[in-house]
């Protein structure tokens, strides 16, 4: 069976606070390990009043340092908000200090509104558009330095940190592929184009020093609990935070409740339920049929799955519950 991973956004509830989500993080960490996940991920975003992850780097060592043996990493860093000096740097630190445990996911969205990103770059400039350059910069502060190289990443010269392409779109994946790194398709809330990325991505994949053939993650939601009824009231949680979304305005992760009535309209609801196509809710055998169907269409090489769930025992619960799935699925 193709291994299962874990992007944890570092939620924060309503009514809690950042250190809380932090704590969290790290005890999901502790579990999915022991449930045989292969990597935890954390993503990068700022401005974000239900995200405590603004600082990946740092909260990747700590999820590091509580763990022993799962993969840690970005899902992803926003290149364009940082130098590919600095981030290879924090991520060659995180490398000597874990070795052979931290992967780099990059991205070339802001991961924020237009003034944080002013805020977080202090220039008006659009550095997306540099985006290819800056992923092969990064790339080669990660190898053995040459005797004519002026600027080198200390630490982080020679330690080569696998790399992987994030998108949401077309771009990252024809990327990816020209760069022979491995891919992972943000199809838990953009599935739109995920076809399309997947198959431009494979036919174009050229073979590479790190990687010999295409690698793909897809990105799933998985709400699971003993029973259905369970499992749909845990999801509205995710349904509202869309919505607040959608409207402007972001803000904490809020508790499930028993229905949906009244809190959304009808537009509303076909446009969530489109962006959160790639889901799975249900008791465990309705999430295991969900899930084979899913990968026998997509052929993914792993999924990484993400569960906003409000209560941390539940969302525990859930996870341990995918694990079985997931056996089940393997055998």
């Amino acid at each position: 069976m193709i291994p299962f991973s874990v992007l944890d956004l570092s939620p924060i509830r309503q009514g809690s606070h950042a250190g809380e989500a932090l704590r969290s993080t790290l005890d999901l960490a502790r579990h999915v390990e022991r449930w045989g996940y292969q990597r935890f991920w954390l993503a990068e975003h700022h401005n974000m009043t239900g995200i405590a992850s603004a600082a990946t780097a740092v909260v990747i060592g700590h999820v590091a340092q509580g763990t022993s043996r799962i993969r840690v990493g970005a899902g992803g860093i926003m290149l364009p908000n940082h130098s590919p000096l600095v981030i290879a740097e924090q991520f060659g630190t995180l490398e000597s200090l874990h070795p052979g445990r931290i992967d780099l996911g990059l991205g070339r969205a802001p991961g924020t509104d237009g003034r944080t990103a002013l805020a977080l770059r202090r220039s008006h400039a659009d550095t997306s558009d540099t985006f290819p350059q800056d992923v092969a910069e990064l790339q080669a502060y990660f190898q053995e330095p040459t005797s004519q190289q002026a600027v080198r990443a200390v630490p982080g010269m020679g330690l080569k940190v696998p790399l992987w392409l994030l998108g949401s779109s077309l771009f990252s994946a024809q990327l990816a592929a020209a760069m022979g790194l491995p891919f992972a398709f943000a199809s838990h809330f953009a599935p739109q184009q995920m076809m399309r990325a997947l198959h431009l991505y494979r036919t174009q994949f050229r073979p590479s020093e790190v990687l010999q053939k295409p690698y793909a993650m897809l990105g799933v939601n998985v709400f699971t609990a003993d029973t259905e009824a369970q499992a749909q009231r845990l999801f509205t949680s995710l349904l509202q935070a869309f919505i607040n979304l959608r409207r402007g305005r972001p803000g904490q992760l809020p508790p499930p409740v028993d229905s949906m009535d009244g809190l959304i309209t009808e537009y509303e609801l076909a446009e969530v339920e489109s962006m959160l196509a790639c889901s799975f809710v249900g008791a465990p055998e309705q999430v295991r049929e969900g899930l084979r169907a899913f990968i026998a269409e997509t052929q993914p090489d792993e999924l990484m799955v993400t569960s906003q769930i409000f209560d941390h025992a539940a969302r525990l619960r859930s996870y341990e519950l995918l694990s079985q799935v997931h056996s089940q699925l393997g055998a």
